[in-house]
């Protein structure tokens, strides 16, 4: 297999160029047809005809990237065909209001929505049979899992959901010796180290680097802080910088900015729907339509979250802060409704327009559980080195009940690997996310009777 592998890049290269030009040849025919010889008071010509299809590649290209819409092989081929069709929809709309403005006038945009459903049925088709041959040019990886002291049948559970990807076909504990577990290695076409101490994982992984086999490690905190470390060569010796800053000042006026800006917009944009949601809770028990608690931000200030109230009133009236479990029965009906949707959330823009939140960082959490996590786990605390966030990295990438543990690695991740575009990423994937019927279970709770250390499911290794 390792021999066909190589060749992955081109065909992704070839599958990716296909859709592209199919969609931009749909464009070019109904811009042709139906806008620029009837349509249109000031038709295009020559080079501002050219200039007009190349900013509709570049766009097509910057929305499919960005939701992964050209990820065949790599995503399920149902979330493949969403990023294209919510590509496709950002696209078409940003091209119908360009064109209106150049022609000074709300065009008829019937034939944009008619092009839309055509390049939808192509990318269905196009996903379909190009995810067929993909993974009949390039079946599922034989892997061997090489695990150390955490349990391992959750990480198991979640390799076999990808069973088009990885074929697990050995799973094999560390304490069965580090050199019968390399012999057996070099029999699979990748080695995934699930929380192996770092010695003996530095060993198999320079192991699997000599034999050029694919391998997958789960990372600590520590590797993610090294990840975005700078290569320094001063001297003969190579160092690494790690400036362990967060986000610079420079970066920290943009981002305020920004969600101002942003905050302001949605504020104004959503009062209608928070109007509706302040009225539906007042009416479902009468009680406060607002829920306040005190959460950690940047450098653990604590302050106090806004939130449209979906549990009942005193739902933790026994003074114990748990998180909302599976089947909650604190949860009113109303609040069942916003939460599946997050307009639960919606409040906390004025948060950002106070200036206790961003748009985009790690979720605020609790002084008291986080405190729990602390004593688990004491590098939870890195994720207050920057604002706490109505959306994140966690919150795209993982669930409500993704282990806190990985929550804080995807937070870290977003910290240490911070930029303005990857903001503009997870505000553009949350949109995304927020109405994927796929993902409404990622606002599903702990499971029922869930305490909090024994979910964390953390374990302390050597780094």
């Amino acid at each position: 297999m390792n021999g066909i592998v190589k060749y992955k890049g081109i065909v992704n290269i070839i599958i990716t160029s296909t859709i592209i030009l199919i969609q931009s040849s749909v464009f070019f025919i109904t811009w042709v047809i139906f806008y620029n010889n009837h349509l249109l008071y000031s038709p295009f010509y020559n080079r501002g005809f050219i200039l007009l299809v190349l900013v509709y590649i570049i766009l097509l290209i910057t929305f499919s990237s960005i939701y992964g819409g050209y990820k065949i092989g790599y995503f399920r081929v149902s979330d493949v065909i969403y990023s294209q069709i919510i590509s496709l929809i950002f696209v078409n709309a940003i091209t119908y209001m360009q064109t209106s403005l150049m022609d000074r006038r709300l065009l008829n945009p019937i034939w944009l929505i008619a092009m839309t459903i055509v390049q939808i049925f192509f990318a269905i088709l196009w996903a379909y049979i190009t995810n067929k041959i993909y993974f009949k040019v390039f079946p599922p990886m034989k892997v061997i899992v090489v695990y150390g002291n955490s349990s391992v049948e959750n990480f198991i559970k979640k390799l076999n959901l990808r069973n088009d990807k990885y074929n697990v076909s050995s799973v094999v504990n560390i304490n069965e010796g580090i050199d019968n577990i390399m012999s057996q290695i070099a029999c699979y076409d990748a080695a995934v180290i699930y929380d192996v101490e770092s010695s003996i994982r530095n060993k198999i992984l320079k192991y699997c680097f000599q034999l050029s086999i694919n391998t997958y490690i789960t990372p600590k905190v520590s590797d993610i802080i090294l990840g975005s470390s700078d290569k320094i060569h001063l001297f003969d010796t190579p160092l690494l910088l790690c400036k362990n800053k967060g986000i610079s000042y420079e970066q920290k006026i943009i981002k305020r900015i920004i969600d101002i800006f942003i905050s302001i917009f949605a504020i104004i944009l959503l009062l209608p729907f928070m109007l509706l949601v302040a009225v539906l809770i007042k009416m479902c028990d009468g009680g406060p339509i607002l829920f306040k608690q005190k959460r950690l931000t940047i450098n653990d200030k604590v302050f106090n979250v806004f939130k449209f109230r979906s549990m009942v009133i005193n739902a933790e009236s026994d003074g114990v802060a748990r998180l909302a479990s599976k089947n909650d029965n604190r949860i009113t009906k109303v609040g069942k409704i916003i939460r599946k949707i997050r307009f639960d959330e919606l409040p906390q823009l004025f948060n950002v327009l106070m200036g206790d939140m961003s748009i985009v960082g790690p979720r605020p959490e609790r002084p008291e559980i986080a405190e729990q996590y602390i004593e688990i786990m004491s590098e939870f605390k890195f994720r207050t080195k920057v604002k706490a966030g109505i959306t994140g990295y966690a919150q795209i990438m993982g669930k409500y009940n993704t282990t806190p543990y990985d929550k804080l690695k995807l937070d870290m991740m977003y910290i240490e690997g911070f930029s303005l575009f990857m903001d503009l990423k997870i505000m553009l994937m949350t949109i995304k996310y927020l109405f994927t019927p796929n993902n409404l279970d990622s606002t599903e709770g702990v499971n029922d009777g869930e305490s909090l250390p024994c979910y964390v499911a953390y374990t302390k290794d050597k780094e």
